[in-house]
C-alpha cells in the first residue's frame, strides 16, 4: 500500500487576489489602463472608526421631540454681500452635464431646493433645467473653462475655484466620445464623438498669489455678492487650507479619497490621496492657527453616507458636509430593478462603475436618449428629499443624544475611536483610554 501525504487545502495569496489577478490580465490583453467612475474602493479608516459618547450622568441629553437642535449653515460670510443661507449642513456635490443627464441633474436641483440646500454645477457649464430647478446653485469654476461664461457666473449664488478632486488630485477629468452628444458638445466647444480630457491644472494661474488675483477678478465680476469656494483633493490638508484662507476664500472645499468621479484611472482612484477622515483636523487646524476657524467655512466630501457621518464630521469642526455618489443612489444609480442589465453589462447592481461608456440602465450616468427616460426627475428628487431629511434627522438625534441644541455644537469631545489609526487621524481619544496618538509625544 503506497502512503501519501494528505493534501494541502489550496490558499490564495492576500497580495494577488482574485481581482489583483484579473486586473493583470486585462491587462496584459489589452495594453491600456483601466478606467472606471466612482470613488476609491478598498478599505479605508472612515466614520465607522469613530463613535460617538451619548449623554449619561456627566452630560444632560435633550429630548428628541421637545426640544430644538439647529441645523442651518450659513457660507460665505467671510467677504461676500450675499451669503448662502442653508437650512441643512449637507449640501450636492459638483457633478457635470455630460457625466450625468439632463433628468439626473434637474432632479439633484429638485432634491436640493425642498431640502434647504444647494446643488453645484461641475465640469461642462450650467444647463438650464440646473438653474430652473435649484433655488441655491454654486457655479464650478475648472481647470477646463467648459461651458464657463460671466453670464452664468452673475446667475450663480456661489462660485467654487475647483483645484482638485478627492478620486483625483493632481490629475484632470475625462469625458470619453460616446457621451459627447450635441448638446454636451455645443456647451463644451467640442467636436461630437471625441474624447474630452480636461486639464490637470488652471491655465492662468500657478500658485496662492495668482489664486489670490483670481479670486478678486471673479468677485468684481460678480459685484463682490457670490462667495467664493475653494475646492482641493484630500493630500496636503493643512497647508492647501492656509494656502485657501491666505488667497481670500470664503470657503473651503476638502475631497477625501473616497469622492467620485465620472471617470479615471483606477490606480489613480485607489492610490492617490488621502481618505477623508484624515483630511479633517489638519484643515481644522490650520483654519485655528489662522483664526480663521467658522469665518472660514469648511466643507469636506467623499464617501458621506448617513446622519452618524454627517455628526462626526461636524463634530471634527467642518461646518457643512457634501456627497455625490450617495445622491446619484437617492435618485436611482445602481438600483437592483435593473439587475439583469447589469448582468448583460458584466457586473451587478452595487458595483457597476463603468459611468465613462454611456451605457448606465439607471438612466442617470449616460447621454443616450432611450435610457435617460427611465429617470423622473420629479420623483428622483422627492427620493433625495427624502434621504437628506433622514440624514438630518439621524444627526440630529445624535447631537441631542450629546446633550446638543445645534449640530453645530458637537465637538471632538464628543467622539472616541475605535482604532489606533483613526485616533491619530480625528485627534480623538481611543475607546475605553485617554491616549490620543501622537500627542505629548506619544
Amino acid at each position: 500500500m503506497t502512503y501519501r501525504n494528505p493534501p494541502t487545502t489550496p490558499r490564495k495569496s492576500a497580495t494577488f487576489d482574485d481581482y489583483t489577478l484579473s486586473e493583470i490580465r486585462r491587462a496584459a490583453a489589452t495594453g491600456i489602463y483601466d478606467i472606471r467612475g466612482a470613488g476609491a474602493k478598498r478599505k479605508l479608516p472612515h466614520f465607522d472608526d469613530l463613535l460617538v459618547l451619548g449623554a449619561s450622568i456627566s452630560r444632560y441629553p435633550l429630548e428628541g421631540y421637545r426640544e430644538r437642535c439647529d441645523t442651518g449653515v450659513v457660507l460665505g460670510s467671510r467677504h461676500a454681500k450675499k451669503p448662502i443661507e442653508l437650512k441643512i449642513p449637507i449640501t450636492i456635490a459638483g457633478m457635470s452635464f455630460g457625466s450625468l443627464s439632463g433628468p439626473a441633474k434637474e432632479a439633484l436641483g429638485r432634491g436640493a431646493t425642498l431640502s434647504g440646500t444647494s446643488t453645484t454645477t461641475g465640469d461642462g457649464g450650467m444647463t438650464e433645467e440646473e438653474r430652473g430647478h435649484s433655488k441655491t446653485l454654486v457655479y464650478q469654476y475648472l481647470p477646463s473653462r467648459y461651458g464657463m461664461n460671466p453670464r452664468d457666473l452673475r446667475r450663480a449664488d456661489a462660485i467654487e475655484i475647483v483645484v482638485g478632486q478627492g478620486a483625483k488630485p493632481g490629475g484632470g477629468g475625462m469625458l470619453l466620445g460616446q457621451k459627447i452628444s450635441d448638446r454636451v458638445a455645443e456647451m463644451r466647444t467640442l467636436p461630437k464623438g471625441i474624447d474630452q480630457r480636461s486639464a490637470s491644472r488652471h491655465p492662468d494661474w500657478t500658485g496662492p498669489d495668482d489664486l489670490e488675483i483670481k479670486i478678486l477678478e471673479l468677485r468684481e465680476i460678480t459685484d463682490w455678492e457670490k462667495p467664493i469656494y475653494v475646492k482641493v483633493g484630500g493630500a496636503r490638508p493643512y497647508y492647501d487650507t492656509a494656502l485657501a484662507v491666505k488667497s481670500g476664500a470664503d470657503v473651503v472645499v476638502i475631497d477625501g479619497m473616497q469622492g467620485g468621479t465620472a471617470a479615471t484611472q483606477e490606480v489613480f482612484i485607489e492610490n492617490v490621496g488621502q481618505p477623508t477622515l484624515a483630511c479633517i483636523r489638519p484643515a481644522v487646524q490650520a483654519l485655528q492657527d489662522l483664526g480663521m476657524h467658522r469665518k472660514v467655512q469648511l466643507i469636506i466630501s467623499g464617501g458621506i453616507r448617513n446622519g452618524a457621518d454627517v455628526a462626526k464630521a461636524l463634530a471634527l469642526g467642518v461646518d457643512a458636509v457634501s456627497i455625490g455618489t450617495a445622491a446619484l443612489v437617492a435618485l436611482g444609480d445602481n438600483d437592483p430593478r435593473w439587475e439583469a442589465e447589469y448582468n448583460e453589462l458584466g457586473t451587478t447592481a452595487g458595483a457597476y462603475d463603468d459611468w465613462h461608456e454611456g451605457r448606465d440602465p439607471a438612466g442617470i450616468t449616460t447621454q443616450d436618449p432611450e435610457l435617460m427616460k427611465r429617470v423622473d426627475p420629479i420623483a428622483a428628487g422627492r427620493r433625495l428629499a427624502n434621504y437628506l431629511k433622514v440624514m438630518t434627522l439621524e444627526a440630529q438625534t445624535i447631537a441631542r443624544a450629546c446633550g446638543k441644541n445645534s449640530l453645530h455644537n458637537l465637538e471632538p469631545e464628543d467622539l472616541v475611536a475605535l482604532t489606533i489609526e483613526a485616533a491619530a487621524m480625528a485627534g480623538v481619544p481611543l475607546a475605553g483610554t485617554n491616549w490620543i496618538p501622537g500627542k505629548n509625544g506619544l
